[in-house]
């Protein structure tokens, strides 16, 4: 008894010890911090669905039929938007868990400051605030929380789509290395040829991406908006793409190439096409939804549920960058230190895994390997966006009768694309607007 306890209350090593390789502490409280947000997202997903939804009304609290708005009281129909009220709860209740975790670990330096053990233990009492925060939330009437969240949420993913853009460039950056250091070591031709096939592909695939966008999301007569939107991403595209391999890029970074090029521009029209997905006008959006108090559709075809391709792609892309935070070590000093993370070591983790130990040791008696407080901000971003994700990034009109698709969306993700851009081709012109230093 007196172990169960210890593994509910104590470090983050004794949940996993039994099951697991020998593994840093700090990494598994990462995992497990991850853990609380996906199970909240699932909780999330598990209330959009139409049976579920329905069902929802029978929450104690949750629906009271009316509520205020700028201090207006409105009469709000009960069975409008259930799955949509749920979603914004939860998101809710999982951005203030991690704004609360962020706030406690301020300038936590070491293991040694005493709300480490707080980080990286109490597990079962954690679980307990998350469900309590939860609870509480079902309980916020309906009104100016619902379109004052929007705004959140909309600010949130905004962030968290940049995050998104910052790690898949390391990635692609890390990605071409590995491959090319391979290619140069063995000297075999079969690295070049994966590197190109794998580039040919990616950049296949956005051709084609382009080309359906065209046909579905534009007309001959009218949707100047899409048409401006896929051209602009296209030429921006194509320009890093250029740059990427010219020759005094090349001569500052070997390294630099097509590979990360083509995989920033399949991203890029990734969020083309989400936000696309969002343009509030029937005939240049097929994929457009709108939602009344009865829960009916005036699309053409009947709504069965909230999920449609970008949003499925958003929430696979959401996991990734997601597990991707909680275990990452960039290769580049760079961004670790604009990520706010340290180089790995895996010196001690060897020496374990040779006594043959599976345990999970203390890297941070020295320091943090990374900043809490911005953990927690990155995971409070991911759960903001995850709750616009499973929306639509849809919002209520001003009589909470009818949701509807906003240009906000639109503006939103296209103007990240555009910074992520920018940031992109500034890792490539770097090194030639600061020769001083040093971007190995």
């Amino acid at each position: 008894l007196l172990l169960q306890v210890s593994c509910l209350c104590g470090s983050a090593p004794c949940l996993l010890c039994g099951c697991c390789p020998s593994a840093k502490n700090s990494t598994i409280s990462r995992l497990i911090f991850t853990f609380f947000l996906f199970l909240g997202t699932l909780v999330s997903i598990i209330m959009i669905i139409p049976g579920v939804e329905k069902e929802l009304h029978k929450l104690p609290g949750f629906c009271e039929g009316s509520g205020s708005v700028l201090g207006v009281q409105t009469h709000v129909d009960c069975s409008s938007f259930l799955g949509f009220k749920a979603v914004y709860r939860m998101g809710f209740a999982m951005a203030a868990f991690f704004f609360l975790f962020a706030i406690l670990m301020v300038c936590v330096r070491s293991s040694k400051d005493p709300r480490a053990a707080v980080q990286n233990g109490f597990w079962f009492f954690k679980f307990l605030v998350l469900v309590g925060i939860t609870v509480g939330a079902f309980y916020i009437p309906d009104g100016a929380f619902t379109s004052v969240w929007f705004y959140f949420g909309v600010v949130g993913s905004f962030l968290f789509i940049l995050i998104q853009l910052l790690l898949l460039i390391d990635f692609a950056h890390s990605w071409s290395q590995l491959w090319l250091r391979n290619a140069g070591e063995s000297n075999a031709k079969g690295w070049y040829a994966a590197l190109c096939t794998i580039t040919f592909i990616f950049y296949a695939t956005s051709i084609a991406a382009v080309v359906l966008l065209y046909i579905y999301y534009t007309k001959p007569e009218g949707c100047t908006e899409g048409k401006v939107l896929i051209s602009i991403n296209l030429i921006l595209c194509l320009i890093v793409s250029a740059v990427s391999i010219l020759p005094k890029i090349q001569e500052a970074q070997p390294h630099s190439g097509l590979l990360q090029a083509s995989l920033i521009t399949l991203y890029t029209i990734y969020i083309t096409w989400a936000a696309l997905a969002n343009v509030p006008i029937q005939a240049c959006n097929p994929t457009l939804l709108v939602r009344n108090s009865t829960s009916s559709a005036t699309a053409t075809q009947p709504l069965t549920t909230w999920w449609d391709a970008p949003s499925i792609v958003g929430l696979i892309i959401f996991i990734l960058c997601t597990l991707f935070i909680s275990i990452r070590s960039s290769d580049h000093p760079e961004v670790n230190k604009l990520m706010l993370t340290e180089e790995s070591t895996a010196r001690e983790a060897g020496e374990a895994v040779e006594r043959g130990e599976h345990r999970a040791y203390d890297n941070e008696q020295d320091g943090v390997s990374y900043n809490y407080t911005f953990f927690h901000l990155c995971l409070l971003l991911a759960a903001l966006y995850i709750m616009m994700t499973l929306t639509n990034w849809y919002r209520p009109d001003e009589s909470l009768r009818m949701l509807s698709s906003p240009w906000t969306a639109v503006w939103v993700k296209i103007s990240s694309s555009w910074a992520g851009l920018l940031l992109y081709l500034w890792t490539l012109v770097a090194p030639l607007v600061l020769p001083d230093r040093d971007f190995s």
